[in-house]
């Protein structure tokens, strides 16, 4: 059975040549590099003790440099196991989860079909490559030489030139025997109802052929050398082989040379590819004379994880962001983003190359911005001043983009970034205006551990409440205080034990054992005794129960809500979290190879990011808290 190339891609596509061979043998831990897909191991074929045998994930292809055996998903399948092609398409359709393909004749003719348009497109690149280097191409060779191509560029690349004729492409090809059915397939012709006699589409213009992901030329691109024409460019129309928004501009090209490990530049046009290749630059691809699309991003995170998108320093190239940014939200997902590379005004990166060279070009790239600090530059208010109407739209329009986000961990990470950067931004010039008694401050960073640990248990003790959503976090808990530790353990008990726990009961029913503990985090009803002067007078004064714990929480006298309560002790437990963590990470640094140290400094980037955007929003709940206060008070 034949099956369709769209088919075997797509499960390619689906499963990484690693996924396939990773079954079979056991990758090197030194040599292999799995966060490039790049992979080595004994070689499975032939019995040997170092590895040799390569797998690449970017290119989908295996080889040996010991035995010289190479190819793709189901060449290794039917070479070491024996099977036929067809049984391991089947096999690898299975784990990518693709249904076979029917076994019918249609399905067989359009296959044939595509194959003999494809014939047909390598019969035209041959003609347009033809007529670039006859008499007729003079005026294109000398608009290739005013941009600067070398012929050896012109080759690379398969530039050519389409003579400025209603017919030379068509009777081209009808003399090398294709068919009417054949060229108008291909888009090569311009043909309707209402057309008597087709005509070549493109004429007098520069051809750039375009190619498909496995660098078979499916289109064309023109570019008019006459200023008399209305399109200065122009593609081929959609046809069985083209899909405009599914294809990227020299992508083939682009993944061999970003094999090792390197990004993939994301330009506006064709020359712009063609000059970049020209100065040794030969990893960038080009949207097809349309925005990015979603395909098209995918393609890009195909040959690395976070492509840098380069368009012109103009209005348009500006657009172009824009649009990359709301084509890619929705698709993030962990490890996948993108970067930002501003070119000077009125600038591409052909202008660029040209006038500065490749190194002017490399120093932008290298101040690319990462998307999660580029989006918020889209929607910033810029200037000295800016008005609380424009701070909420600013906001409105930054938290909306958060939330097209389809993975809701990046969006989280996204939510809690954008609140550190609109503090950042707007929050430490517009603070609330406050006196120095009723302005609320949180800066629990500023408490000690053991201070941190007084204030969660005292409001677990104060609030009984609490333990219905925390009483087993609070039992499993790491305190540094062994009294602490099991003084939460005997509130699991009680919470267990009884129900409605109140203050009272608290204090009722806990063991006498942690009645000091009770009175260190809480503090009881009781008369206090002091001695008012130096000539030993004493006076008494009653204090409440609870005393201890507003003496350690000053923000109580707010009254704050029960929810602002409930916040205010996951922020707590997350606090003490990231002291443990940071001791912990310090204690064991001197310790750990370089994977590992950059690992705990990932996790701990996290949880700090996680608890300042925690303790933003705590700190703009007292705040408002303070300010009805302050009113009340007035």
């Amino acid at each position: 059975m034949r099956f369709p190339d769209t088919f075997l891609d797509e499960i390619r596509d689906r499963v990484p040549i690693s996924s396939v061979v990773g079954q079979r043998v056991a990758w090197d831990r030194k040599k292999t590099n799995a966060s490039r897909g790049d992979y080595w191991a004994c070689c499975p074929f032939h019995g040997e003790k170092s590895p040799s045998f390569h797998c690449e994930d970017k290119k989908g292809r295996y080889h040996c440099f010991g035995c010289s055996v190479s190819g793709d998903h189901f060449k290794f399948l039917t070479e070491l196991d024996g099977i036929s092609f067809p049984e391991a398409v089947e096999k690898i359709a299975d784990i990518a989860g693709v249904s076979m393909p029917a076994r019918d004749q249609e399905s067989e003719r359009r296959e044939k079909q595509r194959a003999t348009l494809h014939e047909v497109m390598e019969l035209a690149t041959q003609f347009f490559q033809e007529q670039l280097q006859a008499a007729s191409g003079a005026k294109a060779r000398a608009y290739l030489r005013d941009r600067g191509l070398t012929s050896v560029t012109v080759q690379k690349f398969r530039l050519g030139y389409a003579p400025d004729s209603r017919n030379a492409l068509k009777e081209h090809l009808a003399g090398k025997g294709v068919e009417k059915s054949q060229i108008e397939a291909c888009g090569l012709v311009v043909f309707g109802d209402d057309i008597p006699v087709s005509y070549d589409r493109f004429r007098d213009r520069v051809i750039f052929p375009i190619e498909d992901t496995r660098g078979r030329v499916v289109a064309f691109g023109g570019r008019a050398l006459s200023s008399e024409v209305s399109a200065k460019y122009l593609n081929s129309p959609e046809t069985e082989l083209f899909h405009k928004g599914n294809l990227l501009y020299n992508f083939a090209r682009a993944r061999n040379a970003a094999t090792n490990g390197g990004t993939v530049i994301a330009v506006e046009g064709y020359m712009d590819v063609i000059s970049l290749a020209q100065a040794g630059i030969d990893n960038a691809v080009a949207p097809l004379g349309t925005a990015l699309t979603e395909n098209q991003l995918e393609l890009l995170w195909k040959i690395s994880p976070e492509p840098i998108m380069c368009f012109d320093g103009d209005a348009a190239g500006s657009r172009a962001a824009l649009r990359a940014i709301d084509v890619c939200f929705p698709k993030l997902r962990s490890g996948y983003s993108l970067k930002f590379a501003a070119l000077p005004d009125g600038k591409d990166p052909d202008d660029l190359i040209k006038m500065d060279g490749r190194d002017a070009f490399y120093k932008h790239l290298g101040s690319a911005i990462p998307l999660h600090e580029f989006f918020i530059l889209r929607r910033r208010q810029l200037g000295s001043e800016i008005s609380p109407e424009q701070m909420a739209r600013a906001e409105t329009d930054l938290y909306a983009d958060v939330d097209r986000i389809g993975d809701a961990t990046v969006k989280r990470y996204y939510r809690s970034h954008l609140r550190l950067r609109l503090y950042e931004m707007f929050g430490r010039s517009h603070r609330l205006s406050a006196d120095t008694n009723t302005r609320a401050r949180i800066s629990l960073d500023k408490l000690g551990v053991n201070r941190l640990q007084r204030i969660l248990l005292g409001l677990c003790v104060e609030f009984p409440g609490l333990l219905t959503d925390y009483v087993e976090q609070l039992a499993e808990f790491e305190f540094s205080n062994a009294e602490f530790q099991l003084f939460a353990k005997e509130l699991h008990r009680l919470y267990v034990e009884y129900s409605d726990l109140t203050v009272a009961s608290v204090y009722e029913k806990i063991d006498k054992r942690f009645i000091f503990v009770l009175e260190a985090i809480h503090g009881s009803e009781k008369t206090i005794k002091t001695r008012e002067n130096r000539h030993g007078n004493f006076y008494e004064y009653q204090v409440t129960r609870g005393h201890k714990l507003r003496t350690l929480f000053p923000m109580l006298r707010f009254e704050p809500p029960y929810e602002t309560i409930k916040q205010t002790l996951a922020h707590l437990f997350l606090e003490i979290e990231v002291r443990q963590f940071r001791d912990h990470y310090l204690s064991v640094a001197h310790e750990l190879d370089q994977a590992g140290f950059e690992s705990m400094q990932r996790q701990l980037d996290a949880i700090e990011a996680t608890r300042a955007e925690s303790e933003i929003e705590l700190d703009q709940e007292y705040q408002a808290l303070a300010g009805r206060h302050q009113f009340m008070a007035a």
